[in-house]
């Protein structure tokens, strides 16, 4: 597999972007964003997903140079419309608006709808955490229904991220963010590009019955049906999952996920984003108390397993960052080609 480093595998993504018609600043923020997601270890949300990418601008769907658009401005509460732009670029506008009102105000909500797909959430949590706000964003996803719902057999909804971010004064911030499936179905690509099998419990096939193979969520039947993604934790995971459609896709106009089938390589999002001033809610000696203080009690917990320390939601990924930034990252030889093969589409040859 080829190993690349981040500005070689930018100025390569960013030429399949600029072919699209993006401006150069376009293509730049877009691919920033994708190999960012590579360096913190979220290869599915990284550059192998410029192929979806141009397949969504090639039938239309995803519109290059586009910016918000203001349907609703209440001061304190934004509702916008992405005008199906490159997520990376209107979902980035969005949360800067929201930040600007948040701190202002003390606190802001955001309706996002028709968003092409918005990337790794958790960059919208960091955009926040850096401006010394907390930001809570329900997601749903709108393509193919790839994830069954608790007690059913078959994709009901799509794989709807949920996402917190609380700065914490002189760390780094809590950043939670995943997928309400028990994986993201990019994480599934990438085990079927691959040739991985994955652990059991992830998946149930066309019949509805468990699997290990990653490729019933990612290569349809004869018959042009996908097995499904199970909830993460059980009930629980459902009843979330379920949340941020109700709220990332109805509470924001940008649609909920229902029958007929979409035949179309568009992944459309709609974010339905809090973002609230600690300032605003008392006392910031307070707060930096007792953040500061929890984070402590927290990171002195004895360790489960000798060697391997307690780590909170966003160590990892800064981690893995760190790592990546020196040494590089492999894509899988069929990511690379599939991609390569992206470029060609758009006149681009990386070979």
């Amino acid at each position: 597999m080829p190993i690349f480093h981040a500005e070689d595998l930018k100025t390569k993504i960013a030429q399949i972007i600029r072919a699209t018609g993006s401006t150069e600043i376009e293509a730049l923020r877009v691919c920033t964003n994708l190999v960012q997601a590579n360096l913190k270890g979220h290869d599915s949300h990284g550059a192998g997903m410029i192929p979806r990418y141009i397949e969504s601008f090639q039938e239309g769907s995803l519109q290059p140079n586009q910016s918000i658009k203001v349907i609703s401005d209440l001061g304190s509460m934004l509702v916008l419309d992405g005008r199906a732009g490159f997520g990376q670029i209107v979902g980035e506008e969005a949360i800067a608006m929201g930040i600007s009102r948040a701190k202002k105000s003390g606190s802001c909500i955001v309706s996002l709808s028709r968003a092409h797909h918005l990337g790794r959430i958790g960059h919208f949590a960091e955009m926040a955490a850096a401006e010394g706000l907390v930001s809570i964003h329900l997601v749903n996803v709108i393509s193919a229904p790839v994830v069954a719902v608790w007690g059913g057999s078959i994709g009901r909804h799509g794989t709807n991220p949920f996402c917190i971010g609380v700065p914490i004064t002189n760390r780094e911030p809590f950043i939670l963010d995943f997928a309400t499936s028990r994986s993201a179905q990019g994480k599934m690509r990438v085990a079927h590009n691959e040739g991985k099998q994955v652990s059991p419990g992830y998946l149930i096939d066309q019949q509805g019955l468990p699997t290990t193979d990653p490729s019933v969520v990612v290569k349809p039947d004869a018959a042009g049906n996908l097995g499904a993604l199970m909830p993460f934790g059980e009930h629980k995971g459902s009843g979330l999952a379920i949340a941020c459609e109700l709220l990332g896709g109805a509470l924001t106009g940008s649609g909920t996920w229902k029958p007929p089938k979409i035949k179309k390589r568009a992944v459309w999002n709609g974010m339905l984003s809090i973002l609230i001033n600690p300032l605003s809610m008392g006392s910031k000696e307070q707060f930096e108390l007792e953040t500061n203080s929890f984070i402590d009690w927290v990171y002195q917990s004895p360790a489960s397993e000798a060697g391997v320390p307690v780590m909170l939601a966003g160590d990892p990924e800064r981690k893995m960052m760190a790592q990546r930034l020196v040494d590089g990252f492999e894509i899988d030889d069929k990511t690379w080609q599939d991609i390569c093969e992206a470029g060609k589409k758009v006149g681009v040859n990386l070979n």
